[in-house]
């Protein structure tokens, strides 16, 4: 496995290494916003943009940029990796699209609009009013405690894409241990005579081919080897579609439970195994949103791995496609939340039920019909969006109540998007009737675990402990939940709290735990990692030994 990061100039990699053609082209140059110069893809509130001054809810983005001579034929694509929260977007003064929502990529295709042989103006007018109809995550106007400074308008790559006539918009990948499905959804109807295959390569270094019919090809693998956060195996493979041709590739890997021993676990390739997880916010202290470039990804992925965890929740964001790129290359499993939307409550969402109060009727919770629309079909896309992606293996709908309604229904309308993932449908509390996991959220206290239900049990937030490194603070006000000294209580409380609660409970069905969290956020303080990821706060080799005492723990359950 390659455990190094990958090294490039900040933001120039492919914006989509799934899914990667050869010819595109970045547009990081010439930007302004509100006429000022702007670097992009970073958000304005950010210091790595430039950018000066208070940031307005209406931003106008503009810039020029000329079409690469390899790009005079056949069609242009204009990408936007993810604008929040309305924008509206013109090419040589031509409206070409809107979009509306904050988290996720969308295309236009300016072909008829573009100048191929002289320089073009591309125009942006995004509007962010942190309008809670639609997905905000953890953004606030006014940051203090578990709220962060907001992001506006573009906050990631903006890139040109030269594609045939008829071109592949989504490959959809389905594997088991052994079986790949590959299908191809293509931007107009494909003419039956148009050849159609798919290269892949094997450990034998051998390339090989199958034919699609109808869109779709499945084949089997020989002597497979399976993706797992030890050997994160990846097949590589290019797919030649008529005229289109581009590299992609998959892994082979399942999730889901069994009953081992009268209790449901999460198993992975149909084997045990207990869920180490971080919370990750995914907020870094130049960026904000982002890191300074991809490779920081890379850096947070392998830190977790060196204290032993396995997975990251990505908490209430949906990252770059590099992200989970690097999830899939370094063998790190991901839980990813949906991104909330609708107001959230203090009192009523974080502290009643922390004390006990964790009852809910869904049916008296207002909900306004637009936000549920909305709510909706940013779930579909995310889910499409991220589909094909191997280190993924579970969703989480809503966390501790906010924003929530229809959480059975909904619960049923993600398993039909996507079977192949678990669901976490309310993460903490104000649990329904649906879910794949008995999921609870435990702090200030090392609780004794019982697990009345039939489902596996999730710790899916739990600890929190604050230590303050003043040379790396990055707040105003400190917050966290109680106070370590030195790095050495902070590292026994997390112990105490795996020695206490989580190892006696795992013959109760725990099969995971989720430890808040990765890294300070600016007045959080409750990281691993101070917040500019330079201090790791913990002590290594403690957490190290703890993580395999979990997953010793997991083999011996299951014999005993």
């Amino acid at each position: 496995m390659d455990t190094k990061p990958e090294t490039s100039i900040p933001w120039t990699s492919h914006p989509r290494p799934q899914f990667k053609r050869k010819q595109f082209h970045i547009l990081k140059d010439n930007w302004t916003l509100n006429s000022q110069s702007i670097c992009i893809p970073f958000p304005p509130q950010s210091s790595l943009s430039g950018y000066q001054g208070v940031v307005p809810e209406e931003l106008i983005y503009e810039c020029t940029f000329s079409v690469p001579k390899s790009f005079r034929e056949k069609r242009v694509l204009l990408h936007f990796d993810a604008v929040d929260q309305i924008a509206e977007v013109y090419v040589n003064d031509t409206l070409v699209g809107a979009n509306e929502g904050g988290y996720l990529p969308f295309t236009f295709d300016i072909t008829h609009e573009v100048n191929r042989y002289g320089e073009n103006t591309l125009k942006v007018i995004a509007t962010d009013t942190l309008d809670h109809n639609y997905p905000y995550g953890k953004q606030t106007k006014h940051p203090k405690g578990m709220w962060y400074t907001a992001v506006s308008g573009i906050w990631q790559s903006v890139w040109i894409e030269n594609v045939p006539d008829i071109y592949v918009k989504r490959i959809v990948i389905k594997t088991d241990l052994e079986n790949v499905t590959l299908k191809l959804e293509y931007n107009k109807p494909v003419p039956a005579t148009d050849p159609f295959e798919v290269a892949y390569t094997l450990s034998d270094g051998i390339v090989r081919t199958e034919a699609f019919t109808e869109g779709k090809a499945t084949f089997s693998i020989t002597n497979p080897i399976h993706w797992t956060p030890d050997n994160p195996h990846l097949y590589q493979m290019t797919i030649t579609a008529g005229e289109d041709h581009f590299e992609s590739y998959f892994a082979l890997r399942t999730i889901g439970t069994k009953s081992f021993q009268g209790r449901k676990r999460v198993c992975l390739n149909g084997e045990p195994i207990f869920l180490h997880g971080v919370l990750d916010q995914g907020y870094f202290p130049d960026g904000i949103y982002l890191p300074k470039q991809e490779t920081g990804y890379d850096r947070d992925i392998l830190a977790m791995k060196e204290l032993g965890f396995n997975m990251l929740r990505k908490h209430i964001k949906i990252e770059p496609d590099y992200f989970y790129y690097a999830c899939d290359r370094l063998g790190m499993l991901v839980m990813q939340d949906m991104v909330n939307s609708g107001d959230y409550s203090f009192i009523h969402d974080t502290v009643l039920p922390t004390i006990g109060f964790q009852k809910m009727r869904e049916s008296k919770l207002p909900i306004d019909n637009r936000r549920r629309q909305i709510f909706e079909e940013q779930i579909r896309h995310t889910v499409e969006h991220l589909h094909n992606h191997p280190s993924i293996i579970a969703y989480t709908i809503f966390n501790e109540g906010w924003g929530q309604f229809n959480s059975d229904d909904l619960y049923l309308y993600v398993k039909a998007l996507d079977k192949s993932r678990l669901i976490d449908t309310t993460s903490g509390w104000f649990a329904q009737q649906k879910s794949d996991f008995n999921s609870l959220h435990i702090y200030f206290r090392n609780k004794t675990l019982t697990n009345t239900s039939s489902r596996p049990l999730l710790i899916s937030e739990c600890g929190g402990y604050k230590l303050l490194d003043s040379s790396h603070f990055f707040g105003k006000k400190e917050y966290g939940y109680g106070t370590c000294k030195d790095s050495t209580e902070l590292t026994n409380r997390i112990l105490e709290m795996y020695e206490k609660m989580i190892l006696p409970a795992m013959k109760e069905g725990v099969c995971g735990c989720v430890y808040t969290q990765l890294s300070d956020v600016e007045g959080e303080i409750n990281g691993l990692y101070t917040y500019d990821r330079e201090i790791c706060k913990v002590e290594k080799e403690k957490m190290l030994k703890i993580a395999k005492r979990l997953n010793q723990t997991t083999n011996d359950t299951l014999v005993n």
